[in-house]
């Protein structure tokens, strides 16, 4: 996300040079870097474009500076072992693990999927979907672990892209998700527009002025007897971003261990293993398990299931949760 920097002259920078009082103005800047993005076209002088470092400043010059998030280098090949669930010359379905970055972004350039992809398909990935996210149809967050679509030519992309961000009727992706209480009613739909926490812009939240609209089906599939957790299977009409996850937590069940969303535990007893995992277990208790669509090319259904993680299956045991 690009930066926006903004900056008045007063009566002191009458008569200086533009890139000596911008540098003073700007100290996080250096004058080589505001020099570059001045001939970039990224500073405007009273709403006009500047083109001269040299110009001299007037007391009451409003001078706008955007200066564009940096360009990472191209993404590498790296030996990253994938799990495969199908694959053909069109496309493949991977369980992606929980840790694991889909595509590099800064704090995140190396061991990603995307990574493991360009060593795993070699050439035919080249600027599929884009140099930073090559052949990527769709995301799974981080630390949500599960399957995942990955086009293998322009065509496989064009045509998986349109099927997810409009055909809804023909592509089927189940979610496995612990979530803290019971759910009531035990079914059913949540529907609300997603966007930018009005509060904590780190967050997605339910809002009621703009975002977009997000529509999740779920099913409570088993309770604890003390009614302290639940595993429930959601279904997306929709893909937001943390869509599950906004959602669950907006009804009031937020997923167990959610970082972001699950601030407090409802109360109830467990015994010592039980509480050691649940404190072990430190990522958002959710995972692709079901992942359906037509083949681009073929038509025939592609039907591909997950197998649940072990530390997923581990705290399920913990909170007495079972499929």
């Amino acid at each position: 996300m690009s930066e926006n920097l903004t900056y008045t002259a007063t009566d002191q920078d009458e008569g200086a040079r533009l890139d000596k009082v911008l540098a003073t103005a700007w100290p996080n800047q250096s004058r080589s870097r505001i020099k570059a993005l001045i001939e970039d076209g990224q500073l405007c002088v009273n709403g006009t474009p500047a083109a001269k470092m040299s110009a001299k400043v007037k007391a009451g010059d409003v001078f706008d500076l955007s200066v564009p998030e940096p360009e990472m280098a191209e993404p590498t090949p790296e030996d990253i072992k994938l799990d495969v669930l199908f694959e053909d010359e069109d496309l493949l379905v991977i369980n992606k693990p929980a840790g694991m970055v889909v595509h590099p972004a800064a704090g995140n350039e190396s061991g990603t999927l995307v990574n493991a992809l360009l060593a795993h398909c070699g050439d035919s990935l080249s600027g599929i979907g884009g140099v930073k996210r090559p052949g990527i149809v769709h995301r799974l967050d981080k630390d949500t672990s599960g399957a995942m679509v990955v086009a293998k030519n322009d065509a496989a992309h064009r045509a998986l892209s349109n099927l997810f961000a409009e055909d809804k009727e023909n592509i089927e992706r189940a979610y496995l998700a612990v979530v803290w209480g019971v759910p009531r009613p035990r079914s059913g739909d949540i529907e609300g527009n997603i966007g930018r926490s009005p509060s904590n812009r780190k967050k997605m939240a339910v809002v009621k002025k703009g975002g977009k609209y997000a529509l999740t089906h779920y099913k409570t599939l088993q309770t604890r007897d003390d009614s302290l957790a639940s595993l429930v299977e959601c279904r997306l009409a929709t893909g937001r971003t943390h869509q599950i996850r906004v959602h669950m937590n907006h009804i009031g069940h937020a997923l167990v261990c959610d970082p972001v969303y699950s601030r407090n535990r409802p109360a109830g007893k467990l015994n010592l293993e039980a509480q050691q995992i649940l404190n072990a277990f430190n990522k958002q208790a959710l995972h692709a398990r079901t992942l359906g669509f037509l083949h681009p090319r073929t038509g025939a259904y592609i039907s591909t299931e997950a197998p649940i993680p072990s530390d997923l299956l581990a705290l399920m045991k913990a909170l007495e949760l079972y499929l």
